[in-house]
């Protein structure tokens, strides 16, 4: 399996995974030169360009797009068109428009379309999906889900990159896929509408609240952005609560972080007793080796874009969901420029999504 990778600073990271399971990283895009200088050692006998366009005459099998956040949908629809698989991180789309042709692209195309979503594979969110899809938690009523970041000033002025970072480009809800994906994984639903909150209104772009209402009636409460007390771990929490029993990632710091907690109630077990459980991930083999915890998310999604495309098996996160979970994002900021009033999310599920 051949792989071109347009981005080298989170891409170069996804190519050297691409690198330990066996897969050939042939070229690699940047408009950065040192970037790409520094590229060369680590991505030996690979093509190495300033433009994507270049990487659509390589002879590849798949595209790794790690981009401006912003900027992934026209280069997706580009790959697609010239029967490239695609791996696409962080955000699918930013308009509805896009998204629309981003979906239209992926069903006319042989080739697959792949959301790079790593917090939808991460131990503890699978821990949960199995819990969920067991019955354990009975019928979900109330999902949250945080990707927060507890840093000091200092170390957020770094993150967000200056003004002529993408960062600055987008909207304070944009970057929600670390929850809405999640959500929408382990709920099987889709976002129908969708309220959104500034927390601090003396510092607006730090942190929002998002309200989103689900197909199947549930709600869902996600959190992202900079906010302190976050345990020195990976940034995501989720809870999970069902008419039955509530199951939760750990807010702790280390291993355990990646750990969930299950609680039901004595009425809702069999032998009339609480249940309450803490329950660990399985170390998880890559290429041979254990991966570190934190690697594991990203790791599965190398592993499942292989087997995309070498096997046709189904994409981890198949484009519909990556377009509902990215416009949930753009109508919150619709929402937050219209005193959070709720608003419809786009459609994209193909077919009708209303509650009950």
């Amino acid at each position: 399996m051949r792989v071109g990778v347009v981005g080298l600073v989170r891409g170069l990271y996804l190519a050297e995974l691409c690198l330990r399971a066996g897969i050939e990283v042939v070229a690699a895009c940047d408009t950065d030169a040192e970037r790409r200088r520094s590229a060369r050692e680590r991505l030996p006998g690979a093509v190495l360009c300033s433009r994507w366009e270049e990487l659509l005459h390589q002879d590849l099998d798949g595209v790794i797009l790690a981009n401006d956040f912003d900027a992934h949908a026209p280069l997706a629809i580009a790959f697609l068109d010239r029967g490239v698989h695609v791996l696409s991180e962080c955000a699918a789309c930013v308009t509805e428009e896009e998204g629309r042709a981003l979906i239209a692209a992926a069903e006319r195309s042989a080739a697959s379309y792949s959301f790079a979503e790593n917090y939808v594979c991460h131990p503890h969110t699978l821990l949960l999906r199995q819990a969920v899809e067991a019955g354990e938690l009975g019928r979900i009523s109330l999902v949250e889900a945080d990707y927060l970041h507890g840093l000091p000033p200092d170390g957020v002025a770094e993150l967000l990159g200056g003004p002529d970072h993408w960062r600055s480009r987008i909207a304070p809800t944009a970057y929600c896929t670390h929850t809405l994906s999640p959500v929408l994984a382990l709920t099987g639903a889709w976002p129908v509408t969708v309220a959104a909150h500034v927390v601090d209104e003396a510092d607006p772009r730090s942190a929002v609240v998002m309200a989103v209402r689900l197909s199947s009636g549930a709600l869902a409460l996600t959190r992202h952005g900079f906010l302190q007390g976050e345990p020195d771990s990976h940034w995501s929490w989720l809870s999970v609560r069902g008419t039955r029993a509530l199951a939760e990632s750990l807010r702790a710091p280390g291993e355990r972080a990646w750990s969930v907690r299950l609680r039901a109630e004595a009425w809702a077990t069999p032998d009339g007793r609480v249940r309450e459980e803490e329950r660990v991930p399985p170390p998880f083999i890559f290429a041979g080796e254990p991966v570190e915890r934190h690697a594991e998310g990203t790791a599965r999604v190398i592993e499942g874009f292989r087997a995309t495309v070498e096997d046709g098996a189904p994409p981890l996160v198949p484009v519909r969901p990556a377009v509902a979970a990215s416009l949930t994002g753009t109508a919150g900021a619709v929402s937050l420029a219209e005193g959070s009033r709720p608003v419809p999310v786009p459609n994209v599920a193909g077919v009708v999504t209303a509650p009950g």
